[in-house]
């Protein structure tokens, strides 16, 4: 069940409650993700202390290991890795882009300026290849050969036990010409209408799941729109918004879709955790946010501040006895320098990546909490203009 609680005046942007089965998420609220069941780097106690609400685990890593049977006897995501509250996971379909026409190219899901560059623009990758019932693939681990379908994806979904998961989908590249876009969010769209099918024989004797649909279409205007048109008609618990997007214009491509999609139903914008596009998006509709982003760039000793993220490595922080961020109340802030920080990198500890971890994560869940709370005392304006003021990526 999905409650609104207070809207930002003029805008899309809202305040809610989403109730599932392990517990209520606040939104809007960032999920940490857990790809193979674990957060990197971090123990479930160290998530917690972030102020994270939700895990994401991702169906494609969790299939090829352990294995979704695996999960299932562990009595689902949660339990198998220690986590009491509330789970995602995937589909599976990001890996059809990131193996396919992404595989061994700097492209990732949004483009940070034009490019007229076609690589590999179509569906067929080195390890994947699409097919109107599904998607073949060769394991990143051993070169074995598998296969997803809609079906198959929810079947495993169903397995994993998380508490909402997603509908099959395919993602393309910001690079795809429009031909492609528009062939992939078609299909896109007959693979949700597979998966509700297989969801519903499948939920009658399970704990109940909520499946959110996918809203495809690239960077195009009029294929966003038709896409939210015809998921948002469709029976999903909520709407997740995936694909390809151009970076300045983050906050347009949701409006495009937000305006249109039921308001009754929570909405989840798929591997987005930049600061400056959560603003964009928070303001334009969206209720949750994945990314890897701020614990890969942990882990590269990249660290968030109010005034932007600050390269940890670099020598004049090895003699910086003061916190990765003053008044920031995480364990490595309240317990560490940037000198210390500085030090473990340098000597390439493993407790860098923790601790650089646990500072990044913390910053992006408690930025987002802030944005909640801004929209239910009508400060929201307020804070995105003082915070986009100094942050500077």
């Amino acid at each position: 069940m999905f409650t609104i609680e207070k809207t930002i005046p003029r805008a899309l942007g809202r305040a809610g409650r989403l109730t599932t089965a392990h517990g209520t998420i606040e939104t809007p609220a960032f999920v940490a993700v857990g790809t193979k069941a674990t957060v990197k780097a971090l123990t479930v106690e160290q998530i917690k202390e972030t102020g994270a609400q939700v895990v994401l685990g991702n169906t494609y890593h969790l299939y090829l290991e352990p294995g979704e049977k695996i999960v299932q006897k562990a009595h689902g995501l949660g339990k198998f890795m220690g986590w009491s509250g509330p789970t995602m996971t995937d589909s599976g379909g990001f890996q059809v882009f990131s193996l396919g026409a992404a595989f061994g190219k700097k492209v990732s899901k949004v483009r940070a300026q034009p490019s007229y560059i076609r690589r590999n623009v179509g569906g067929s990758g080195k390890l994947v290849q699409i097919d109107e019932d599904g998607v073949n693939f060769k394991s990143y681990k051993d070169g074995s050969g598998h296969r997803f379908t809609p079906e198959r994806s929810i079947e495993i979904q169903h397995k994993i036990g998380a508490d909402i998961i997603f509908a099959f989908d395919e993602c393309t590249s910001p690079d795809a010409p429009r031909a492609y876009q528009k062939e992939a969010m078609e299909r896109t769209h007959r693979w949700a209408t597979r998966c509700l099918v297989a969801h519903q024989q499948l939920t009658h004797n399970r704990q109940q799941q909520m499946l959110f649909g996918i809203v495809q279409g690239g960077r195009f205007e009029d294929l966003r729109k038709k896409s939210a048109k015809t998921i948002g008609k469709m029976g999903f618990n909520g709407l997740g918004i995936g694909g390809s997007f151009e970076k300045e214009d983050i906050g347009n491509a949701v409006r495009w879709v937000n305006e249109i999609l039921p308001t009754e139903k929570p909405r989840h914008l798929l591997g987005i955790g930049e600061p400056t596009d959560l603003f964009a998006a928070v303001e334009n509709g969206c209720d949750l946010f994945d990314c890897v982003a701020p614990t890969r760039q942990a882990r590269n000793g990249s660290l968030y501040t109010r005034r932007g993220r600050l390269n940890i490595t670099n020598s004049s922080y090895r003699t910086d006895f003061t916190p990765v961020e003053k008044n920031c109340g995480c364990y490595t802030c309240l317990n560490f320098t940037r000198a210390y920080l500085a030090h473990l990198f340098h000597s390439n500890e493993i407790l860098a990546n923790t601790l650089a971890s646990i500072h990044n994560l913390y910053f992006i869940v408690h930025l987002v909490k802030e944005m909640r709370t801004a929209i239910l005392d009508g400060s929201f304006a307020r804070l995105k203009k003082d915070f986009l003021h100094t942050y500077k990526n």
